[in-house]
């Protein structure tokens, strides 16, 4: 065990190793440096084959542990403050020389535990499992300011049997999101993102989504489990984002039982979303978006119930909607917008799309999950 007693203590990046608990005691806070200097810079993940924001290498993240086994980053409700403002100054400003660091990051790890803590002022995200298996974030608190550019909470990337529960994230954009890289590089690495569970937790994105898929997603996300949601104070609630040149895929995904309040549009997919890495990505490389399942939400203060904007020359299919009850404000006349999108519905208020209006003619039409994540069978 590493014991942080209380206390503030500052630190430039570090790394762990295996078979260690990150124990921070209550009033213990780690504190980001804002000199460069003290963040290496490394490579590239290979699924995104050059830094998000910047090309070439990256900032190395704030906390890091590298083909792991058995990591375990606790305490008793201490914090891990980045100290984010000075990188999202540079951010904004089109400063960086690399791509922004993130609190926390592991990669090609298994049995990953992240519990009990307080994240403050990430540079970019937040925590970012990358390439692992066996992840368990729980009973966390994640929060920058609204202003803050690009920040993201929880982002489980090219990774399998993740279960985030108990969380309360507060974000300037997405509050969790799921990845699997990016156009060429992602396709060429072929790690999914996949047996994903989240249940209670309490998500506001400032300017992006509460709940969010993609964009990068082109090693694809499938099997996804979210339960008993608050979203809320958001841009959009729950979206789905894609474009052409990114292939993959996001189907056998249940969202159920959701309470969405003051959100701008509740459900959107997109497949005209996210720029591309550089001029290499192959645009006949479409991807899929079947097999979605939305049911029992219900919403308050919503400008747009849902948006559909799927490719032509690859719709959205399978899309179902059952039991959900948006209440729209007077924002907007419009309450769905839908193109390149087929699916069913039953039970939704306002009604929707023609295109999802069909009734579900068998239980077939709706995916329903069977799964075992993390160890817990789950029925849906």
């Amino acid at each position: 065990m590493l014991y942080v007693p209380s206390g503030r203590w500052l630190t430039g990046s570090f790394n762990l190793t295996s078979h260690l608990t990150l124990f921070l005691e209550k009033g213990a806070v780690i504190i980001g440096s804002q000199d460069p200097s003290h963040w290496e810079v490394v490579e590239p993940l290979p699924s995104y084959g050059r830094g998000l924001e910047v090309p070439g290498g990256r900032y190395q993240s704030l906390i890091n542990g590298y083909m792991l086994h058995d990591v375990v980053i606790t305490g008793n409700n201490g914090t891990i403050d980045g100290m984010g403002m000075v990188w999202w100054e540079w951010y904004s400003s089109h400063s960086l020389n690399h791509s922004r660091p993130h609190l926390v990051e592991i990669v090609a790890s298994d049995y990953v535990v992240v519990s009990n803590l307080t994240f403050l002022n990430a540079p970019a995200y937040s925590i970012h499992p990358v390439y692992c298996s066996n992840v368990h974030i729980q009973n966390i608190s994640i929060s920058t300011p609204p202003e803050s550019p690009y920040t993201v909470g929880i982002v489980p990337d090219s990774s399998d049997k993740v279960c985030i529960e108990d969380c309360i994230v507060s974000i300037g954009f997405d509050a969790i999101s799921l990845k699997s890289g990016w156009d060429e590089y992602g396709i060429a690495y072929g790690r999914p993102t996949e047996n994903v569970h989240i249940r209670r937790v309490h998500l506001h994105a400032f300017s992006g989504s509460a709940l969010a898929f993609g964009s990068d997603m082109s090693g694809g996300v499938s099997d996804v489990l979210v339960e008993h949601a608050h979203l809320f104070n958001s841009k959009s609630g729950i979206e789905f984002r894609t474009t052409k040149g990114r292939g993959g895929y996001m189907k056998e995904i249940v969202i159920s039982d959701i309470q969405m309040e003051n959100i701008y549009t509740a459900i959107a997919a997109t497949g005209n979303c996210g720029s591309h890495p550089d001029d290499k990505f192959d645009p006949n490389a479409l991807p899929l978006l079947d097999h979605i399942t939305l049911k029992d939400v219900s919403g308050t203060n919503i400008t747009i119930a849902g948006s559909f904007d799927g490719i032509e020359e690859s719709p959205f299919t399978n899309i179902c909607l059952s039991n959900i009850t948006l209440s729209t404000n007077s924002a907007s006349p419009i309450t769905w917008e839908c193109s390149n999108v087929s699916g069913f519905s039953d039970s939704v208020l306002p009604e929707p799309c023609p295109d999802l209006g069909n009734p579900s003619s068998s239980s077939s039409s709706c995916f329903y999950l069977l799964k075992s994540i993390s160890g817990k069978s789950e029925v849906q």
